[in-house]
């Protein structure tokens, strides 16, 4: 039983991840209404800021996360008001085709800048402690508490305030946000910027644990795409849930079928979804 619980928390930990990067894809969904392709880059540049910045300059994990997610989140600005603000926001496939771009050139830069070999990035947090009967990594707690707080922070960010009002209106009626008097620029880089911080975030918390390497978002990117689907386009608490269903699938799909399939899981997972229940699991739109 102390086995079974072991490989739940493991998948806990990585759906912590999924989660944080399917919030900021579902915010983005809710404003450009196409998926964004290029937010498996933000995540890639995410981990390389916070390796980069801790070996290079010396300081703390924690400080190097926050760099990070800083560094992130502009970046995100700058593809908003660089790229997609200037593209037809009624015409889907110029927005797709420029995220596969955006993608593209990301990915290369990272090779020229950091090189294609693996890198792995070292923590004050490796130490392995007993918790509950099981041993586990003192990062893997630090990723679901660090997650969850991220998550409750968003929560109560999207209900409580004014601006973040302000991006659940723009993604359930874009027009009607207009009417209102709600500033359609404002909001769009505000969602890509936090977008870019969440995706910074799960990637400085996940790389101590896994690799960082230039092509490390690309996987993570399309197995979010299956988590907002499985949870329902744009639904908040369909990316959590959907996030978590499928961290702790692979986890234990992994431990009692093969690990060789494990990246297979999410796929089966949305086919077995989509024919129960094709809108997903919880009602579509952006919602606290």
């Amino acid at each position: 039983m102390e086995f079974l619980f072991q490989q739940v928390f493991n998948g806990v930990t990585i759906g912590s991840v999924y989660s944080l990067v399917a919030l900021g894809l579902t915010l983005i969904f809710g404003i450009l209404h196409v998926p964004n392709f290029a937010h498996g880059a933000m995540y890639m540049i995410g981990a390389y800021l916070t390796l980069t910045v801790m070996t290079a300059m010396g300081v703390h994990y924690w400080l190097a996360v926050g760099i990070s997610i800083l560094m992130v989140a502009l970046l995100a600005i700058i593809t908003e008001r660089l790229v997609f603000s200037r593209l037809d926001q009624n015409n889907p496939l110029p927005m797709m085709i420029a995220a596969i771009g955006i993608l593209f050139f990301l990915e290369a830069f990272a090779h020229l800048v950091w090189g294609s070999q693996y890198q792995r990035m070292v923590t004050p947090y490796g130490e392995s402690i007993n918790f509950l009967g099981m041993t586990v990594t003192l990062q893997r707690l630090i990723i679901i508490g660090a997650a969850l707080f991220l998550m409750l922070i968003l929560h109560l960010f999207l209900t409580r305030t004014m601006t973040g009002s302000s991006i659940v209106a723009m993604a359930q009626n874009r027009e009607g946000a207009f009417l209102v008097g709600i500033n359609a620029n404002k909001v769009a880089m505000l969602t890509f910027a936090i977008a870019g911080g969440l995706a910074a975030a799960a990637a400085s918390l996940a790389a101590p644990i896994n690799l960082v390497y230039p092509s490390m978002g690309n996987l993570v990117i399309m197995k979010a795409f299956v988590i907002i689907i499985l949870g329902g386009m744009g639904s908040i608490p369909g990316a959590i849930v959907g996030g978590y269903i499928l961290g702790i699938s692979e986890s234990l799909g992994a431990t009692y079928i093969s690990a060789e399939y494990s990246d297979l899981i999410a796929f089966v997972l949305l086919v077995l979804i989509l024919t129960v229940k094709p809108t997903g699991l919880f009602v579509r739109g952006v919602q606290g």
